[in-house]
């Protein structure tokens, strides 16, 4: 079979800046939404999973030295001892239930979407819409610290013990 010169491969037209821009906006286009199809996939997923149990035992008061800041990192929950006893913040993010990361100064970090917070959990920037969570401390009866996760107390609120 013979081919004419027009349809051999040599001649045909190179293709164009508006046919491969044309092709790369398609491209562009479809791994956009493949990647947007997968992240929606996680949404379903809660970010802090709720503990059987609300009320944490930490410890005896005499295992805290003053001026001691000790992390519970199963129950997301930073406790202060100062010379006026005891307190205990959040460390779930009150935008959307991430983990603050806490900075040399004291100061929390939402690491997901920029919240920042003061040392006291007061917001200082991002889109966290209150600050951090102060949570109710108490004395059981056998002497030992004990934080109901699920009760939020006055921020300022010291347990003296």
């Amino acid at each position: 079979m013979q081919t004419s010169i027009e349809q051999s491969e040599r001649f045909k037209p190179p293709v164009t800046r508006r046919d491969f821009l044309g092709l790369a906006a398609t491209w562009s286009t479809i791994v956009a939404f493949v990647m947007a199809m997968l992240g929606s996939l996680r949404l379903p997923m809660p970010s802090v999973f709720p503990e059987s149990s609300p009320k944490v035992k930490l410890g005896r008061p005499e295992q805290f030295a003053n001026g001691s800041t000790t992390y519970f990192p199963m129950r997301h929950l930073w406790l202060f001892r100062n010379e006026k006893g005891f307190h205990a913040i959040s460390s779930v993010c009150t935008h959307l239930g991430c983990i603050t990361e806490r900075a040399v100064d004291g100061a929390f970090n939402c690491p997901c979407h920029g919240s920042s917070f003061d040392a006291n959990g007061r917001v200082t920037g991002g889109p966290a819409p209150k600050g951090l969570v102060w949570v109710e401390l108490s004395v059981s009866p056998d002497g030992g610290l004990i934080a109901d996760t699920l009760k939020e107390v006055t921020a300022g609120t010291i347990l003296d013990a």
